[in-house]
């Protein structure tokens, strides 16, 4: 049976989608924005307030699913300008001590609501 991961310490969900699923012993985290999950503001000023945005609502559902970083085993970053490669892999990295997941980053052409960063991840306990 699939778990359904619901917190308000992430951003809510702007479809029909949940923030998360654990299925047996896999947390798999629906792309997150930055988003602030309180006020529902786009943290968009630049893109290293918006990269530490998104990993922030990723860090609230690991712990909402009783995870953390150091449970992530990959995650994709998509990214609209493939300028902010530098940036985001720079805050990226600071989540993370020692073992690092698997990951791709992919650029796109338009993320919803027009952000730079959108990432999602798969953890297991």
């Amino acid at each position: 049976m699939n778990i359904i991961i619901k917190t308000n310490q992430a951003p809510k969900p702007i479809g029909p989608y949940s923030q998360a699923v654990i299925a047996g012993n896999t947390l798999y985290i629906s792309g997150q924005i930055a988003l602030e999950p309180l006020s529902g503001n786009l943290i968009i000023d630049n893109i290293a307030n918006e990269t530490k945005q998104v990993m922030e609502n990723l860090k609230a559902i690991l712990i909402h699913a009783e995870m953390s970083f150091s449970n992530m085993v990959k995650t994709t970053i998509f990214l609209s300008n493939m300028d902010d490669f530098a940036t985001v892999n720079e805050i990226y990295g600071t989540y993370f001590t020692g073992n690092y997941p698997a990951r791709e980053t992919v650029a796109v052409k338009t993320l919803p609501k027009n952000v730079h960063v959108e990432i999602s991840a798969i953890a297991v306990k």
